[in-house]
């Protein structure tokens, strides 16, 4: 088996309902190492270079307005990146299918999931769905630097920018 990295997102609704704790616990069953985590204030750009294969879908500014946090008053997310074995296999199979009816009752989705009576789809997670979509996320969510392991090639550059720091 090979050696991969996902990306997990605990989305709004799962902060809201306090499912951190649960979520990492499920999540940890699959035992992989986290390279990655943080808290993440989801921008429209973010939230729509994310979903960019779903655009012009009906449902699109729905899925951008849910990631964001406008429908739970939780303008974040919690962004986790997972390395091991087969790691993009064990975390859908733990996180369940996309559609919360249709998950099973074990999986994240199927136990803490739910569809609004307006048809959004509150699955409380978001997992890569295969290797490439899993690289693409990541270099999206996460800095070189935020990762601990080099897991995709790096360079170094020079750059003359403006960053907040603590005063």
């Amino acid at each position: 088996m090979a050696i991969e990295q996902t990306l997990v997102l605990v989305k709004p609704d799962g902060l809201k309902k306090s499912l951190t704790g649960n979520i990492l616990s499920r999540l940890s069953e699959a035992r992989l190492e986290i390279a990655g985590t943080k808290m993440v204030r989801v921008s429209r750009q973010l939230a729509e270079e994310h979903y960019e294969a779903l655009k012009g879908k009906p449902f699109f500014e729905e899925l951008i307005s849910y990631i964001m946090g406008d429908f739970h008053q939780r303008r974040k997310v919690m962004a986790l990146v997972y390395h091991g074995e087969d790691t993009i296999t064990k975390m859908r199979r733990i996180c369940g299918a996309t559609n919360p009816e249709e998950a099973e009752s074990q999986t994240i989705r199927g136990a803490y999931g739910r569809i609004t009576t307006s048809g959004i789809y509150e699955n409380v997670v978001h997992s890569s769905a295969n290797a490439e979509e899993a690289e693409r996320e990541i270099k999206l969510w996460f800095a070189p630097d935020e990762v601990v392991y080099q897991i995709f090639p790096v360079k170094v550059v020079e750059m003359n920018i403006k960053k907040l720091v603590w005063s």
